[in-house]
């Protein structure tokens, strides 16, 4: 087991060193301007002298809109998909409406957002739990539904309530869906926090700092948020794969 992990992270590591030596060659090699592509020496040395900047950056946007709104999102929409598959009627009336809010822009929402709740972390954090509600909401519900027929049948057999067939079969056997959602959630939170922050922050935030300094031709800032972006996204999203391993061990994915 030890092993596999080890390879598991060993080949994307090895991956990643090469794509950064290829990137760092190409653009010395052919003189790329700078306000183009940075070469990743230059990334490195602006992250590092700006380490007080990106953290109160890191702070706004992932500590105070991204988990919020994603435990608010995820949350809430886990409840009403345990609704849904109590009341029939409410999951005929909910779903499509997944499909509908999947294809709202984030660029016309978030002004909306930013109108109702201000410029600071709030209208970010809602702007994530807009986004976060629905693909909980849908893949909780196709999760409860997952437990075969017999199994219900055995539970019925059995005298179980609903409650009791939800928490000791259906809930177990949506643990893999609920997590894929868990797992699409931080991710689409990150994109919702940054995005929503170009239309308005107090003067702090990834995105306010990459629209900003876009402008200023900073390339080297930008992609030193992206990279923090993107290294905060990735622990995130690794975290939730460990704590899923630990949650849904019984799963045949798991077996080697």
């Amino acid at each position: 087991m030890k092993l596999f992990r080890f390879q598991d992270i060993l080949a994307p590591a090895l991956f990643g060193i090469a794509v950064l030596i290829l990137w760092q060659a190409t653009v010395r090699f052919f003189n790329v301007p700078f306000v183009i592509f940075p070469a990743p020496t230059d990334i490195w040395s602006k992250l590092i002298v700006s380490l007080p900047t990106l953290y109160a950056d890191f702070v706004q946007t992932f500590i105070r809109a991204v988990i919020p709104g994603w435990i608010i999102g995820s949350l809430s929409g886990f409840l009403v998909a345990l609704l849904c598959d109590r009341f029939a009627f409410l999951r005929r009336g909910l779903l499509p409406l997944g499909n509908l809010a999947a294809a709202l822009p984030i660029v016309g929402v978030a002004p909306i957002l930013v109108m109702w709740f201000g410029f600071d972390w709030q209208s970010k954090a809602a702007m994530v739990v807009v986004m976060t509600f629905f693909p909980m909401l849908v893949n909780a519900v196709a999760g409860l539904q997952a437990s075969g027929h017999l199994e219900r049948d055995l539970m019925r057999s059995y005298g179980a309530s609903w409650l009791q067939t939800l928490i000791k079969l259906r809930l177990p056997a949506a643990m893999p869906f609920i997590f894929n959602a868990l797992k699409i959630n931080s991710t689409l939170a990150m994109i919702g926090a940054i995005v929503a922050e170009f239309f308005g922050t107090p003067i702090v935030g990834m995105g306010f700092r990459i629209s900003t300094e876009v402008g200023r031709m900073g390339l080297d800032m930008v992609w030193a948020e992206i990279a923090v972006a993107a290294l905060v996204g990735s622990a995130f999203y690794g975290l939730l794969v460990a704590l899923e391993r630990w949650v849904t061990f019984w799963h045949p994915s798991y077996r080697r």
